[in-house]
């Protein structure tokens, strides 16, 4: 695709929070503009929705009336000045009608939202309200619409594909790449970062990475601690649990448990992260369910072996480099951990082999392989 093309990426609304979908566009933008290429970002403004303060109900429906009332006018007129848009995140569906006239292209991060609402999940029983359920259909109705869906994971690709009936006409899978860079750290470098953590250099410890959405199974970390705690050579290994503040759930059951050697530590920095990996034993990841799974990657291209769950996608984005265990059983999660977790070296290094099927040069040439189908396909 030449680098005349004009490319713009459609990002979320700023006071919605969403940290990820953020980094993910902000990514695109800079990779492809180093590469020459013409991109501008566009998101939603704050007009309304910043009249209100966030505690204020009324703040919601602002946030409401400036992404789906004032932006659209914006974002058909803008689509016009440029050959193909990209739609970030799969939540804006609804947004396609407005650059249809445009080649475009939408990103399917996961939809555990949509199949939550649905009651899809039996470890996360809901009653969805009437107005959650129009939301999300019309986020389906969305991306039955599109002409082109880039799913993140072969498991994401399934599901998405179990809702919609049907493939899209241009459907691919795009892994992620890594969104910072993450490598291992040497002791000396990693050792003043972790004693301010309250690490001692040589301190053994498991770490888990993540909040507190339902699918992370916090709780089941600290269950299939509790049992590895039972097997002598874990006697005196901590667990880090690094991310969002726990939740009274959790709280309530390292009480009740009197469980000992659990370290939180809310809102770490990239660079305390990689620090955290670097020291690890191992990373504990038992998800339920992910669209991706980050962390999986981060901790591999520290040198810090991976526990995680049996299922996909954690199945395929750990490779071979995984300690494989299931998140639903933590006595049998700790049994397994206890007997493969012997083999770090061999866990270390296949992580390494595996962290190279993601690289960013991959990723972004795929994205503009993809690019260009679709502007072909608009020729055709």
């Amino acid at each position: 695709m030449t680098t005349q093309a004009k490319i713009l990426l459609v990002g979320n609304y700023a006071l919605d929070g969403q940290q990820s979908m953020k980094r993910y566009a902000e990514f695109l933008k800079r990779e492809l503009a180093a590469r020459g290429y013409r991109v501008e970002l566009l998101e939603p403004s704050v007009t309304l929705g910043g009249l209100a303060s966030p505690k204020n109900p009324l703040s919601k429906w602002l946030g409401l009336a400036d992404k789906f009332l004032l932006f659209p006018r914006t974002l058909r007129k803008r689509a016009r000045e440029f050959d193909l848009v990209h739609i970030c995140d799969h939540s804006n569906a609804p947004y396609l009608k407005y650059v249809s006239a445009t080649p475009n292209v939408i990103t399917c991060h996961d939809v555990m939202g949509i199949r939550s609402a649905l009651q899809h999940y039996p470890e996360n029983p809901t009653v969805p309200s009437a107005r959650l359920l129009r939301r999300m259909q019309w986020i389906v109705d969305g991306l039955k619409s599109a002409k082109c869906v880039i799913c993140i994971s072969r498991k994401t690709e399934e599901e998405l594909l179990t809702l919609l009936e049907r493939r899209p006409p241009l459907q691919r899978v795009i892994h992620h790449s890594l969104n910072w860079n993450y490598q291992k750290m040497s002791v000396e470098e990693a050792a003043p970062i972790l004693h301010k953590l309250g690490l001692a250099p040589k301190a053994r410890y498991l770490l888990h990475v993540g909040g507190n959405q339902w699918y992370k199974n916090r709780l089941g970390v600290l269950r299939i601690f509790k049992e590895l705690r039972k097997v002598p050579s874990f006697q005196g290994v901590t667990l880090v649990m690094a991310g969002k503040s726990w939740t009274p759930e959790m709280r309530a059951f390292v009480s009740q448990e009197a469980l000992q050697g659990v370290i939180e530590l809310v809102s770490p920095s990239n660079e305390q992260v990689q620090a955290l990996y670097s020291g690890a034993q191992a990373l504990l990841f038992p998800s339920f369910h992910e669209g991706f799974g980050w962390p999986i990657l981060e901790a591999q291209a520290c040198g810090c072996p991976v526990i995680t769950s049996n299922r996909d996608p954690m199945r395929e984005i750990a490779g071979a480099g995984a300690v494989l265990i299931d998140p639903a059983d933590p006595v049998s999660a700790a049994r397994e951990i206890a007997l493969r977790l012997r083999n770090q070296d061999q866990l270390v290094k296949d992580g390494f082999v595996n962290i190279s099927r993601f690289s960013k040069d991959a990723m972004i040439n795929s994205y503009l392989e993809t690019y260009e189908e679709v502007l072909q396909g608009a020729k055709a």
